[in-house]
């Protein structure tokens, strides 16, 4: 499909529209964040290792969660950056790439939302199931507040998830890409 040139804008449209590549740093910081992941994870995994024989059960357990606790939330920031890029600022224009992610192909800002308050419900159950392994070491005080801060976040996806679809289905004109042509994209809500 040929490129059509874009209409130019009036000048305060323009730079309003051009004030999205503003969070082009903002997301920059989030991969540099992401390398911290990595090595606090290469890390863990060489304690691990090198502690192997000492460690009981329970330590080796709690040192794995600790592992799948870093891996998602290394997650949740690759859904903030790659959605969030795609969503706010610009196309990544990976259309077709064989290592496109499945869903980038329905991402908008509503969708977003629910899989990152998903992605907070995992790694709170992460923590919930630590302290939980280790309730030895925690006051009961510690303990309910956790319960209470993961039952919250359920509450609050449920919510979101809720309200996503109520306004997803009631806005005439909705729809999905897979239901249009191959390699189209649902339009973004801002």
């Amino acid at each position: 499909m040929p490129h059509r040139p874009s209409p130019s804008l009036r000048p305060v449209p323009a730079l309003i529209f051009f004030s999205r590549w503003l969070q082009l740093p903002l997301y920059l910081g989030l991969i540099v964040a992401q390398g911290v992941y990595v090595f606090l994870f290469l890390k863990e995994v060489w304690h691990l290792l090198s502690h192997a024989g000492g460690l009981s059960e329970t330590a080796v357990m709690l040192a794995v969660l600790s592992l799948i606790d870093v891996v998602m939330v290394s997650n949740l920031l690759i859904m903030v950056i790659i959605g969030g890029y795609e969503t706010f600022v610009s196309r990544l224009g990976i259309d077709g790439h064989p290592d496109e992610p499945e869903w980038l192909d329905h991402v908008n800002a509503g969708v977003l939302k629910v899989k990152l308050s998903m992605a907070l419900i995992s790694i709170s159950s992460i923590h919930l199931l630590k302290t939980f392994i280790d309730a030895g070491q925690r006051d009961d005080m510690s303990i309910l507040w956790q319960v209470v801060i993961h039952i919250a976040f359920l509450i609050s996806a449920l919510v979101m998830a809720l309200v996503d679809k109520m306004t997803t289905h009631t806005h005439p004109g909705h729809f999905h890409a897979k239901a249009d042509a191959p390699g189209s994209r649902a339009p973004a809500e801002h």
